[in-house]
């Protein structure tokens, strides 16, 4: 039982990581990066499909990003559903590929992005934290049943802290990141 808490705490703070994660890599910065095509879907032959799944995307420097499709056909389409987006990027077709360039960020949107990264950020504590508060409890109620010791359940609580530091200090240093990311020029 005592593990077990332990290893299940572990497991759903990682996935709020890897959540985490996930919701920076869609915020766009200033430079380029295939991840903010992600939230795109094409209505190609009728299914909605990720622009991944039906063109190689690159970027060959840090302010363009370069979509070739590999049915030329979905050119059109693939412009289509970028600008339909609310990313606010202006694709350009030249007939075999699409090219967007990525505009440098307003001071302004900068701060907003901020502001959008901290909220993110006070999301994902809330969500460890609530991983850990469960994780004591039941480790309480196991002493309360006398499936543990009270030293025991100390020991483990203690445990469950620790972990709780450690990914606490991950998501503080990918969010650090990711601010740094965005206030580059």
């Amino acid at each position: 039982m005592d593990e077990k808490t332990l290893h299940s705490a572990k497991e759903k703070m990682e996935k709020t990581i890897a959540a985490f994660k996930n919701e920076l890599s869609k915020l766009r910065t200033g430079r380029a990066s295939v991840s903010i095509l992600d939230i795109v879907k094409v209505d190609y032959y009728g299914t909605l499909t990720p622009i991944s799944q039906m063109a190689s995307v690159s970027t060959p420097d840090a302010r363009q990003i370069v979509i070739q499709p590999w049915d030329i056909k979905a050119i059109g389409l693939i412009e289509k559903a970028i600008l339909a987006s609310d990313l606010g990027l202006t694709p350009i077709n030249d007939g075999k590929v699409v090219r967007i360039a990525i505009p440098p960020l307003t001071e302004e949107r900068r701060k907003d992005l901020t502001k959008v990264i901290g909220k993110m950020l006070e999301e994902a504590r809330v969500s460890i934290r609530n991983i850990r508060r469960v994780a004591i409890d039941d480790l309480k109620k196991s002493e309360k049943d006398k499936l543990l010791t009270e030293d025991e359940s100390k020991t483990l609580q203690k445990k469950v802290q620790t972990i709780t530091d450690e990914h606490m200090k991950k998501i503080d240093e990918l969010a650090e990141k990711k601010n740094k990311e965005l206030m580059e020029v």
